[in-house]
């Protein structure tokens, strides 16, 4: 594959940040830790693992794992987000998080912004700023969220989901909790 065609490749796969960070690696020679080097392609609504998980607004499956891209980017599909739904507003110390909305429509708090995305709409919250999202309108929605990089929140992921996992502060997987949602429904 000849360079210039992967980079396009990269682009259009990854988190905007993440190009960035990763093309200055390679500029200066810097050896990036090495992925699992195995093809993977995971289906609509399939688990990279073979099984969905849930932290109860919505189900969602994993579709690159940090082991995949030696740390650099971690990608999951929420599916079925119930609306009023969605996570605690919080920020990642370390990771920049990218949405993309396949489907329905999502209300974001980013910062003191406030939006909604529609299908084929995308966004990159950065780290360090407080956030949050819920599906809004008649149905649920389905979108694509990417950390760069992967960090910890693979893990968070694996262990919200398990009731025989440790339990653990956010500060262990470089979040920080800032408060309850504004989407939820009372």
């Amino acid at each position: 594959m000849k360079r210039r065609s992967f980079l396009r490749g990269a682009a259009a796969v990854m988190p905007a940040a993440a190009v960035p960070e990763l093309l200055l690696a390679e500029a200066l020679g810097q050896a990036a830790a090495p992925g699992s080097g195995e093809l993977h392609v995971v289906g609509a609504s399939e688990d990279r693992f073979g099984h969905a998980r849930s932290l109860g607004f919505s189900t969602f499956y994993f579709k690159v794992s940090g082991a995949d891209t030696g740390g650099r980017l971690f990608l999951m599909e929420h599916q079925q987000m119930k609306v009023g739904g969605g996570p605690n507003v919080h920020l990642h110390w370390n990771q920049d998080e990218w949405f993309y909305v396949i489907e329905g429509e999502v209300a974001f708090v980013v910062g003191e912004q406030r939006l909604r995305l529609r299908a084929g709409e995308s966004m990159l919250a950065p780290r360090k700023v407080p956030h949050t999202f819920s599906a809004v309108g008649p149905a649920s929605a389905r979108m694509m969220i990417g950390f760069c990089p992967a960090g910890k929140m693979e893990q968070y992921f694996l262990e919200k989901g398990d009731p025989n996992a440790p339990v653990r502060s956010a500060a262990f997987y470089e979040l920080e909790d800032v408060g309850p949602s504004p989407f939820w429904k009372a």
